[in-house]
């Protein structure tokens, strides 16, 4: 099956029911244990192309996963487009820190040469640099949604008072990060990315009201899956079950749930517009339990009918990678179990 990882993952996001169940994450991979075994560790893992692909590569190699997934955080965008971030720790993902157009209301000034600053540079170089070391393997490229890159260039605050009491103006900004964002996709298809992921917390339910989220952010997605020529996947944190129906309206290949939502559920309104991804617990499971229980919880997503086998959400740093390789173990037990 090595060989035809990439081929296999894309026929599945494509619809297509032949090929096997994919053990993946779409959300960041990067552990301590990773980190220690490759030598590339956090804060200097963001900003090097060379440690960001021998630290993605590894939760393949090492930890079993059938993709690779890159960068490890959400604040590239941000970054270039003049967020001030902080890279964090060796157990701490960057932070944005500043918001630059918090006072702004009008067009956003955002710079000509934006996908030549800061770390944009180095996720494309990561990509070119892992489809050379990995060309059989899919690259999965994550990136901050256009709400969530709103929400770092204005500030929480007035992305919830805009969205409520300055549509306009909110508009105004998710039209201008989802250009950002269907250039930036553009740019990782063409390096050699295979699948776009975008994480957009801040656009779901436990933010923004489901009227909120058909009027002002649901436009964009359509918009930015008809505008990208490449599968993209949309994950969010929290419990989306309010929006999944309308979310799998909106030409996404595939939709990543967390473990706050049922998988039969979430498969019941979604149908087949849309592959599920999902839903490992990464803190109750992964985390802190054993191989078995990962197991356990792993059965439970396939037998209620997750179409790619996932963690809910990114693994935290201390994840054991023991738990990481029982998620594809499980998938294969699974699977003997039918044969």
């Amino acid at each position: 099956m090595q060989s035809g990882l990439r081929e296999n993952l894309l026929n599945v996001l494509a619809g297509k029911k032949e090929g096997q169940i994919p053990v993946l994450s779409v959300t960041q991979t990067a552990t301590n244990g990773l980190m220690e075994t490759t030598g590339a560790f956090w804060p200097q893992a963001h900003s090097s192309a060379f440690q960001m692909a021998e630290l993605s590569m590894a939760a393949h190699t090492i930890g079993g996963l059938e993709a690779i997934r890159y960068p490890f955080c959400l604040t590239v965008l941000a970054e270039a487009a003049g967020c001030e971030v902080d890279l964090g720790t060796i157990n701490k993902p960057p932070e944005v820190l500043s918001h630059p157009f918090a006072e702004k209301m009008e067009t956003p000034d955002i710079p000509a040469d934006l996908y030549d600053r800061a770390r944009v540079t180095v996720v494309l170089e990561t990509t070119r640099r892992l489809k050379n070391l990995a060309p059989d393997v899919p690259l999965i490229a994550g990136m901050e949604g256009p709400a969530t890159l709103v929400y770092h260039l204005i500030g929480g605050q007035n992305y919830l008072k805009w969205a409520l009491f300055k549509p306009d103006i909110f508009r105004m900004y998710i039209r201008k990060a989802t250009c950002i964002c269907e250039g930036y996709a553009e740019l990782l298809f063409e390096a050699g990315a295979d699948v776009i992921c975008l994480d957009d917390t801040v656009a779901g339910p436990e933010t923004l009201e489901c009227l909120l989220f058909e009027t002002l952010i649901k436009p964009s997605y359509q918009h930015l899956t008809h505008s990208i020529e490449g599968p993209v996947v949309m994950h969010m944190c929290g419990n989306t079950t309010s929006i999944l129906s309308s979310l799998a309206n909106c030409g996404f290949e595939g939709i990543s749930i967390e473990e706050s939502v049922s998988v039969a559920e979430a498969k019941s309104q979604i149908g087949s517009r849309t592959i599920l991804i999902g839903n490992i617990s990464t803190t109750n499971t992964l985390l802190y339990s054993t191989p078995e229980e990962v197991e356990e919880e792993a059965f439970k997503c396939l037998e209620e009918g997750v179409d790619i086998l996932a963690p809910g959400c990114g693994l935290a740093p201390e994840t054991p990678v023991v738990n990481i390789r029982a998620m594809e173990q499980a998938r294969d037990k699974y699977l003997n179990n039918f044969e």
